[in-house]
């Protein structure tokens, strides 16, 4: 593979030049911070040139958006051991875009993409189907029961995708001045919680309880 350098210990794959790139990369970022990480840096990191770097990634977006993809994995978990501990639907909806806003910013990972600005490259990955798939597969496993709320499983996709495009635009335009944990939770409580509510009939909407029918 023509590997140069790699301070005399060259990956034997493809796979592995592209894994210790990306670890080289988180390094950095914990150094520099994500302003001012260069591909230079990463490539000094690593014990090779900057054209080594640029064989696997073609620039630094693309290399910030494999050190997230990277952190995902980790982040996910965290987010399933979260959202297990609620146990109606508009809960788990309404805490999977809280943890997100709070959690994303803060990750030595994938909040590398908005500390840089680089939040196109988010918003693009995790509306993708595969990340769509992954926050379906998320809302499949936590103790609650969809169907009171009308909501097949096949229908979760679209549930996630809503979920995700909703917490990447309250990361990519925050509040000014910011909002708290709590105040977001309360926000998206009143105006997503009655959408996930189990339906009632019109009458009992409006206080008058439908009376059983005889016989």
């Amino acid at each position: 593979m023509g590997h140069h350098g790699w301070q005399g210990n060259p990956p034997r794959t493809e796979v592995e030049a592209r894994e210790r790139i990306v670890a080289a990369a988180a390094t950095c970022l914990e150094k520099f911070g994500p302003a001012k990480t260069t591909l230079s840096d990463v490539a000094s990191e690593l014990g090779v040139t900057r054209q080594t770097v640029y064989r696997y990634y073609a620039n630094l977006a693309e290399l910030l958006g494999a050190v997230a993809q990277a952190g995902l994995e980790d982040f996910v978990d965290r987010m399933q051991r979260h959202l297990s501990t609620f146990t109606t639907p508009s809960d788990v909806a309404i805490e999977s875009i809280v943890f997100a806003v709070q959690a994303i910013p803060r990750e030595r990972r994938i909040g590398a993409l908005f500390q840089a600005g680089e939040t196109e490259i988010f918003s693009r990955d995790v509306t993708s189907s595969m990340a769509v798939a992954v926050g379906a597969d998320i809302l499949r496993r936590v103790p609650v029961d969809w169907s009171e709320i009308g909501v097949a499983a096949d229908e979760l996709d679209g549930l996630a995708e809503i979920l995700m495009r909703l917490f990447v635009s309250f990361l990519q335009h925050p509040a000014d001045p910011p909002r708290s944990a709590d105040e977001l939770r309360a926000l998206v409580r009143r105006w997503l919680g009655p959408a996930l509510a189990p339906s009632r009939s019109l009458d009992e909407s409006q206080g008058h309880p439908r009376a059983p029918l005889d016989g």
